[in-house]
């Protein structure tokens, strides 16, 4: 990675960005003769060269199975495996190892937390809090949980710009409130949530939050410690890192209180037919062999970011979505879906006349890639009445060109609807 500093300013000139570029090689394909715009980074982001080479060093020169062997490969494995639970602690700001949990992404570790506290926790006739604006993987968990147990689910709405409503949210709690699943930031419209005050809420009342950090983490500087959060989820496909592997943060005192999700080796001291004794933390909760280069190579992931700063980041990518937000906006017959002025680089929009799935067709023609349908967030598309959006996502490695071509294909979109 070149000069990242240079990269993340206005004077960034646009052979300092294609140095960035080149750090992810897919980015240089093409489709069909035309050149890969990639827009869809809120479904899984690419990785750097930096990923890819540490991935093929763990399986050419490390690849072993991890604990309870005292040879080489598998102290050295074990060793890295470790090392990247620790980066993950610190990019996170959790202040135990202890407390970071590997697990398959975002959707196991909601799940985790589903079976492991509110199974224990939940009762017939308690309440969980949800929100408009989550994902379908922090919604039927619950709605599963509610059914089995007799609990009830309660929805925090949102007005029509894609925002939250705290003083409607705070209103739903009271005496039977047991739990809050709460989303950072939206998948499908790009909102950041008020957490940090919604979480301070909830603790008013003793009742404890999850966050689903899956579309935070690429974008925003995220302490657990700071926000007070008791859970925190997210994964590494949408960090830049491999498939298959995410992370949940938990507060130790309730990972201590939970019951394990998976049975199976490793996350157990002992085991007789009389009793099982679990291990300890995070062990606990991480049963049978993990994806040891997935998590390596999650952590190699977080080693780019580091190098070039959230921070960075976070500000490159405002003045990218707000750029794309005005050329998009002034076309006339297109509308952009959540226009909350606290936004990650995100953009839904609907095309008149056009449905969403045909704009994300012929924009593949065009080797422009977005996201189309109801992007696991079906409550969001009902709130607006619309079937489905497509969906514009970038990362730091888009740029104006990129969202040039975008509006671009959207004016073919209309045209070939026109004839």
């Amino acid at each position: 990675m070149k000069s990242v500093e240079a990269l993340f300013t206005p004077q960034a000139t646009p052979t300092a960005m294609q140095h960035l570029r080149a750090d992810f090689p897919i980015l240089g394909i093409r489709v069909g003769d035309k050149p890969l715009v990639y827009l869809d980074n809120a479904a899984s982001s690419q990785m750097p060269q930096a990923v890819i080479d540490r991935l093929v060093r763990y399986q050419t020169t490390q690849h072993a199975n991890i604990h309870r062997a005292v040879h080489h490969l598998s102290e050295v494995a074990t060793q890295e495996y470790e090392n990247a639970r620790r980066k993950l602690q610190h990019f996170m700001g959790a202040r135990e190892e202890k407390e970071v949990i590997f697990t398959s992404g975002t959707t196991d570790s909601i799940n985790l937390v589903m079976h492991g506290y509110g199974r224990k926790f939940i009762q017939s006739g308690d309440e969980i809090i949800l929100t408009t604006l989550e994902h379908h993987s922090n919604i039927v968990p619950w709605q599963m949980l509610a059914e089995e147990k007799g609990a009830h689910i309660r929805v925090v709405p949102i007005n029509d710009s894609g925002e939250l409503l705290v003083e409607a949210y705070e209103k739903l709690f009271n005496s039977k409130t047991r739990f809050v699943g709460l989303s950072h930031v939206s998948n499908a419209l790009g909102t950041i949530n008020p957490i940090k005050d919604m979480i301070a809420i909830a603790h008013q009342h003793g009742v404890p939050v999850l966050i689903d950090g899956a579309q935070a983490a690429p974008h925003l500087q995220v302490d657990v410690q700071e926000l007070d959060c008791d859970f925190y989820a997210f994964s590494a496909h949408k960090l830049f890192g491999p498939t298959g592997i995410g992370v949940l943060y938990g507060k130790a005192h309730l990972l201590e209180a939970m019951q394990p999700y998976k049975g199976g080796g490793d996350m157990i001291a002992s085991v007789t037919f009389e009793k099982t004794i679990y291990n300890e933390l995070p062990y606990k909760f991480e049963a049978g062999t993990p994806p040891i280069a997935a998590a390596i190579g999650f952590g190699a992931a977080i080693d780019y970011l580091n190098q070039i700063g959230l921070d960075n980041i976070a500000a490159y990518e405002h003045d990218l979505l707000r750029y794309a937000t005005e050329q998009i906006q002034a076309m006339p017959g297109v509308r952009i879906i959540g226009n909350s002025l606290n936004k990650v680089a995100v953009i839904s929009f609907v095309i008149d006349g056009i449905h969403p799935h045909d704009v994300g067709t012929l924009l593949n023609q065009e080797g422009i890639a977005v996201r189309t349908g109801h992007h696991c967030a079906q409550p969001i598309m009902e709130r607006f009445k619309v079937p489905a959006t497509s969906r514009a996502s970038f990362a730091f490695y888009n740029n104006r060109d990129e969202v040039d071509a975008l509006v671009a294909g959207i004016r073919s979109v209309q045209k070939v609807f026109a004839l």
